[in-house]
C-alpha cells in the first residue's frame, strides 16, 4: 500500500494560511468540489469519493487517531463510474456518513496541503507528506512538522480523528 505521513488540524484563519500555501506552493492550486461516501467496514475506512457524475475514487485507507503527525497507508482506485458503485458498496456494507467539501489543494514539494471547507464541520487543514516505497514513517515527520510550524498550525489546533468520526461523533473504526 501506498503511504503518506499526515496531520489534520481545524483552521482559525484560512485567509492567512491560504497566503501561505500559495507563496510555498510549487504552481497554482486547484480547486474540488468532492462527496465522500464512508461505509462500514470491519478494519480501516473505506470511502468512495465523487467528484462528479463520471468521476470518483474508491479509497481505503488505515490510520491511527491521534494528534501531529501519523502514517496513514492506503489505496485508490479510480471510477467513472461513481453512482453505480456507490449503490453496490451501499448494498454490500451500508452507508455510514456522507461528508461534502470544497477542497483547495497545494503541493510543496512532495506535500500536498489541503485547506477544506466541510459542511456542518467547518475548516481544516490536512498535510500529506508522500512517502517513497522504502522510506520510514520517521523521515516524513520533521517535514509535516516544519510545514505545520510555517502554515502556523498549534498543537491546540489539531485533529485526531476522521472527518467522518466528527461528523457522525461515532468511534466506530477508530484506531485502524
Amino acid at each position: 500500500m501506498a503511504r503518506n505521513v499526515e496531520i489534520k488540524a481545524r483552521l482559525t484563519n484560512i485567509a492567512m494560511q491560504r497566503d501561505i500555501a500559495r507563496r510555498l506552493a510549487n504552481s497554482p492550486s486547484t480547486i474540488e468540489k468532492q462527496t465522500d461516501f464512508f461505509f462500514h467496514v470491519p478494519k480501516g475506512r473505506l470511502k468512495l469519493r465523487q467528484l462528479s457524475d463520471n468521476s470518483g475514487q474508491l479509497i481505503f485507507y488505515v490510520r491511527p487517531d491521534q494528534s501531529g503527525p501519523k502514517t496513514s497507508e492506503y489505496m485508490i482506485s479510480h471510477t467513472d463510474d461513481p453512482n453505480s458503485l456507490r449503490t453496490v458498496l451501499d448494498t454490500a456494507f451500508g452507508v455510514r456518513g456522507v461528508i461534502r467539501k470544497t477542497r483547495e489543494i497545494f503541493i510543496v514539494g512532495r506535500t500536498r496541503i489541503h485547506l477544506d471547507k466541510l459542511e456542518d464541520l467547518g475548516e481544516f487543514l490536512e498535510l500529506e507528506v508522500v512517502l517513497e516505497k522504502d522510506e520510514a514513517p520517521e523521515e516524513g515527520w520533521p517535514e509535516a512538522k516544519h510545514l505545520m510550524a510555517v502554515l502556523k498550525i498549534y498543537p491546540e489546533d489539531l485533529v485526531n480523528s476522521a472527518y467522518i468520526d466528527l461528523l457522525t461523533n461515532d468511534p466506530a473504526n477508530r484506531d485502524n
